[in-house]
């Protein structure tokens, strides 16, 4: 009895740190369904034609986020078009920092002009399924039969700071790779930036 109790601890632990370390390159992430500030839910599904999607946990009020904002419109605008939209989604506890309310997300969305969805990730269930820690942090995900196949995760690139100085951009070379037909290199980076405020529970 025992040794069974032992196992069961064991599994149960391996599931968690699982659960907590989120994806990684070559894992099969799941779909959601969020809200978006124009108040509608926004699902992966409702992008048939898309060949993948740039997921960017993102937020209101964190330096780098912000700082990245402009970069994350551009890069919309250039791969949409080509099967890789971006869907933002912005997972921090408005209690932590009213900024990140998803009334503020609202008035954000429209001030930026952002091209793409501003789903609000009330529950937190999605960052902590991803794994995601940091704003802004990526999932580039390619659709490969009926999975969604994580084939990049980190930074968008090497310099927070100033775009005009960046010398790898690497998500923009990991899609580019992806539509060659290539695997990404490198396929995992550190993401930089601010802390994603989560509860100690999931709602």
């Amino acid at each position: 009895m025992k040794n069974i109790i032992a196992l069961a601890f064991i599994a149960l632990f391996a599931v968690s740190s699982a659960f907590a370390q989120g994806y990684k390159v070559g894992d099969k992430a799941s779909g959601f369904k969020l809200k978006n500030t124009d108040g509608k839910m926004v699902s992966l599904s409702d992008y048939p034609d898309a060949k993948g999607f740039t997921i960017v946990f993102t937020c209101n009020h964190c330096p780098y986020a912000k700082a990245y904002q402009d970069r994350i419109i551009a890069i919309d605008k250039k791969y949409k078009s080509k099967g890789y939209p971006v869907i933002a989604i912005s997972s921090n506890d408005p209690e932590v920092n009213a900024e990140d309310s998803f009334e503020n997300m609202i008035v954000r969305a429209k001030e930026k002009g952002f091209t793409f969805p501003y789903l609000f990730d009330e529950t937190q269930d999605i960052c902590r399924k991803y794994g995601a820690t940091r704003t802004p942090q990526v999932y580039l995900l390619e659709k490969k039969g009926g999975d969604l196949i994580v084939q990049y995760t980190g930074a968008i690139d090497d310099n927070s700071q100033d775009a005009s100085k960046v010398k790898a951009p690497f998500l923009t070379n990991a899609i580019d790779a992806l539509l060659a037909g290539y695997s990404p290199e490198p396929s995992f980076t550190k993401a930089v930036g601010c802390g994603i405020k989560l509860r100690e529970t999931a709602k």
